[in-house]
């Protein structure tokens, strides 16, 4: 399940439904799918085929197109990013700015970790998301955050788009932004 770390009080927020309040609070979607739908070859590959990424979005079908209907996404796909991603680094310098989108930016994990920086309400200030197979989070249109990696250095995620060339990020200054 997913963790909240506030920043500026270091407090952790656990447990599905405290953590769906807070991230409900600031307006930030959190759900939660059964990780097991995955078959389990895959639950712990992070370099995938095309068919490997047919598979993992066959497993979610059902919650993919109910969220997209729900929401108003389109589109989808899988992403994978692990040490045997060509140009790691510079996806993750790229990923590491803070910004915003003219669109939500949604990602169901479906195996490994990572951690979505968010700005919160005046009151919360930045936090950050822990997230790990079976989470689901949509950071809506113009809320400022960036995502990258935790230790593992390992992600599979499906991300749901409204754009069929899905969002581009809109650099976003904030000089009271530290990071941790």
């Amino acid at each position: 399940m997913a963790e909240i770390r506030i920043r500026n009080t270091n407090e952790r927020i656990q447990g599905e439904d405290e953590v769906k309040a807070f991230l409900d609070s600031q307006e930030v979607l959190y759900e939660h799918w059964n990780p097991k739908k995955v078959p389990e070859l895959l639950r712990t590959k992070f370099i995938l085929s095309d068919e490997d990424k047919e598979a993992i979005l066959r497993s979610f079908d059902t919650e993919i197109r109910e969220l997209a209907e729900r929401r108003g996404y389109h589109t989808w796909d899988i992403i994978a990013l692990s040490d045997a991603t060509p140009n790691l680094e510079d996806l993750l310098k790229k990923f590491e700015q803070v910004h915003t989108h003219v669109e939500d930016e949604v990602r169901a994990i479906t195996a490994g970790t990572g951690i979505f920086i968010i700005k919160g309400t005046d009151d919360v200030g930045y936090f950050d998301v822990e997230l790990v197979a079976g989470d689901v989070i949509s950071v809506p249109e113009n809320k400022a955050h960036f995502f990258t990696l935790m230790d593992n250095r390992q992600i599979v995620a499906v991300r749901l788009f409204i754009e069929k060339e899905g969002w581009i990020a809109h650099p976003y200054d904030d000089p009271t932004f530290q990071k941790a």
